[in-house]
């Protein structure tokens, strides 16, 4: 089945959904209020380095500064060559530079603080984190990233074909301008001459304007915004095996023939703009795919089920076999349910956009055939990905430890936030637990306050235990210290809070 392209614009927001096989593998949104910022340039001031991190804090004019590694300032970038295809940088296999690497001078040899440099978003703001920033300047196109920092060129991975790589090489050394750098893209492979040279007379001519522009600003300030969601998409991920866009404005619509007679007048792709009364995503069932993306638990055919928590360090996916009992014996049960699992997490991981740190714990394998078979299938299973993943062996405690790259937040971080009442944690203290708390906190304010009766509030649930099962502890309380405690059911109250006062 050929993929499609859903597009929901409204006034507020858009939301592009891939769907591959009738279902959503990769979800884009973005919010007026929270538009996303990686790709864009600024001009920027040093405002701390640090020696022992080898990196620098550099004031973008965003709400947190900017983190800058060493080997992100523009003195290294022909040391440390990364390229940009879909989303996913990696170094250029083909490139003797990126093989041997020299070593990095310290960052304080390379910044000062004060001092003025062009920097562009790497990776958005995760968490508490500010952006991760770079002074290796990138410019993607349809079929080339434009690098005019340095003197390379590079091909992306993803074409595998040899003779393929060597003529789109040979193409861009003919044309390109001594001295700049480009990576060609997938996208790429199979076009003419032509193509690439108006793509690269394009960004060429951006650079230009960019640098221009950074000129008569005074850092801190935003010196290029990146393009919007939908051409953002259509530049990066719009193939041939994308036969159909669904959008359901307008605007979007017009965007969209402009854009593919432009750049890829050759490409058959069925554009519909989508005006019935029901809503587009639910006509297409993606809603609910979406709502599901947002529960930790992810039941699996056969009845097993796999768990999935981020915290700020890592993600962690449990498997587990639920109701599934086989038909055989334990070990192909959990063979079985531990390659359901592996295609589930593979599609979570891109559906959800995880990234960074990933531990995958399968059901312990005894024989080594079965640790090596979900390992490859793994493997396979993510080569549909187009942000980097590295995989290391399963261990002999069934735990896989994976890299993905991370250059967006997740679906779950864009759509949710902390729950003020647990504070995130997922967990509050138990009603008996707090009816303790209480009882200790009587015991030693109860004789600093003055006169005979004591008020004590708390959460509708706790003071109910306070009143019926625990009640003979607050009478004991009350006959020790001579004092009547009142208890007050406050409704607005946390179920962890509650107060002590004099009557």
């Amino acid at each position: 089945m050929a993929k499609k392209l859903v597009i929901n614009k409204t006034s507020h927001e858009t939301r592009i959904a891939l769907q591959e096989n009738g279902h959503i593998a990769e979800l884009y949104i973005e919010r007026n209020r929270e538009l996303g910022i990686v790709g864009n340039i600024y001009k920027g001031r040093v405002i701390r380095v640090l020696p022992g991190m080898q990196a620098a804090f550099v004031d973008i004019g965003l709400e947190k500064a900017g983190f800058l590694y060493v080997a992100d300032v523009i003195d290294q970038m022909e040391a440390v060559v990364e390229y940009v295809d879909g989303g996913s940088n990696s170094a250029d296999p083909d490139d003797e530079s990126s093989k041997e690497l020299p070593p990095l001078p310290p960052i304080e040899d390379l910044l000062q603080e004060g001092q003025e440099i062009l920097a562009q978003i790497a990776k958005e703001p995760l968490g508490t984190k500010g952006a991760r920033i770079t002074s290796n300047i990138s410019l993607p196109g349809r079929h080339l990233v434009y690098m005019p920092t340095i003197d390379h060129i590079g091909i992306s991975r993803r074409i595998e074909n040899e003779e393929e790589k060597e003529r789109l090489r040979a193409t861009v050394e003919n044309i390109r301008q001594p001295g700049s750098g480009f990576i060609v893209r997938t996208a790429a492979e199979g076009k003419s001459e032509n193509d690439l040279r108006t793509d690269m007379l394009y960004l060429a001519d951006l650079w230009h304007d960019i640098d221009d522009r950074q000129k008569e600003l005074s850092a801190p300030a935003l010196v290029h915004s990146d393009l919007d969601v939908t051409s953002k998409v259509l530049r990066d991920i719009l193939t041939e095996d994308i036969g159909h866009i669904v959008v359901d404005s307008q605007t979007e619509y017009d965007k969209i023939v402009k854009f593919l007679s432009t750049y890829m007048p050759e490409l058959k792709c069925e554009i519909e703009l989508y005006n019935k009364k029901e809503l587009l995503f639910d006509a297409h069932g993606l809603e609910v795919e979406i709502s599901r993306a947002l529960g930790s638990k992810v039941w699996l055919k056969s009845g097993g089920y796999i768990v999935i928590e981020q915290t700020e360090a890592l993600t962690a996916v449990d498997v587990n076999t639920g109701r599934f009992v086989g038909k055989r014996n334990l070990e192909d049960t959990i063979l079985k349910t531990n390659l359901e699992a592996v295609k589930e997490v593979a599609y979570q991981l891109r559906l959800r956009n995880i990234g960074g740190l990933i531990i995958i714990d399968f059901i312990d394998m005894e024989k080594e055939l079965h640790r090596d078979q979900v390992h490859s299938t793994l493997e396979e299973a993510l080569k549909s990905d187009k942000s980097k993943t590295n995989i290391l062996k399963i261990s002999e405690l069934g735990l896989v430890e994976m890299t993905r790259k991370r250059v967006r937040e997740s679906i779950g971080r864009t759509l949710c936030e902390p729950c003020p009442y647990c504070d995130g944690s997922g967990y509050t203290k138990s009603r008996l637990t707090m009816v303790f708390e209480i009882f200790r906190a009587l015991k030693r304010e109860i004789k600093e306050l003055p006169g005979y009766r004591v008020n004590l509030q708390a959460h509708p649930d706790v003071a109910a235990l306070l009143y019926d099962e625990e009640s003979s502890v607050i009478e004991e309380i009350e006959n020790n210290f001579s004092k009547q405690v009142t208890i007050i059911a406050r409704p607005n109250f946390h179920i962890e809070q509650f107060e002590i006062g004099a009557g």
